[in-house]
């Protein structure tokens, strides 16, 4: 298979908006009942041979996992249990009948999650119970999504091996669609004026992250990212490699 498929952003914008809604709902279950780690590291999904999937998550009834399966095209509940449930994706499923659908099957398994059922900086604001207008899911361009995804994770895990002091774990963060990994110095700082919650944990230590995101309205085209918090002074000037980087 090709390693890295053409995706442009406009032919496949409305299933990759879909497409990252579904993931924020099945996020938010992660966050919602996952123990808390530090700097949010409780809160993203990870790339499997199959798609992508919340791992492990506690329950009352032992453990369970949410796995979008990319290959045979539909999300699978397992639990520790034994007992599975599973339902379709195709084009048409709106985010309110996924959300339904999920939540649904989440209590056939006992399994009963509390989240607030809006986006976070999505392409949407539609409560996710309401949300009938993203429904679109073109099974090539999902493929070729989860096939852009291995190659990465491939390539950070690698990377990410070169490195023996404090790392994260190659993740994708939902609300932005992007596979990253960051690096941490071991120097606490001081969190810039104005931040947010969110922000104060992701970066309350001096970091350097890198990552992979399907492009947006600025960048739009796939992209490799890598960016320094706090920023050193003069780095924007440093000259780049390849020459083709900006």
């Amino acid at each position: 298979m090709d390693a890295f498929p053409d995706i442009p952003l406009e032919a496949w914008r409305p299933t990759k908006n879909t497409l990252h809604l579904y993931c924020q709902i099945v996020g938010k279950i992660r966050l919602a009942m996952h123990p808390r780690m530090n700097h949010w590291w409780h809160v993203p999904l990870y790339v499997t041979p199959a798609g992508l999937s919340t791992r492990t998550i506690p329950f009352d009834g032992g453990n369970f996992e949410i796995e979008f399966d990319f290959h045979r095209h539909e999300v699978v509940i397992r639990t520790s249990s034994g007992k599975n449930e599973d339902f379709a994706l195709f084009d048409g499923l709106t985010v309110a009948d996924f959300y339904s659908s999920l939540f649904k099957n989440l209590a056939k398994l006992g399994i009963e999650p509390n989240i607030r059922p809006i986006p976070y900086e999505a392409p949407s604001t539609a409560p996710f119970p309401e949300d009938t207008k993203n429904k679109s899911y073109d099974k090539e361009f999902v493929e070729r999504f989860h096939q852009t995804l291995v190659t990465v994770d491939h390539i950070l895990n690698e990377f990410r091996g070169r490195f023996c002091g404090k790392s994260t774990p190659v993740h994708m963060f939902w609300h932005s669609l992007d596979l990253a990994l960051t690096r941490f110095s071991g120097k606490r700082v001081t969190p810039r004026e104005g931040a947010g919650m969110v922000e104060r944990e992701a970066y309350s230590h001096e970091v350097i992250s890198f990552g992979f995101w399907f492009g947006d309205d600025k960048v739009p085209a796939p992209a490799f990212y890598a960016y320094a918090a706090p920023e050193p002074a003069g780095l924007a000037d440093e000259p780049l490699s390849p020459a083709t980087a900006k």
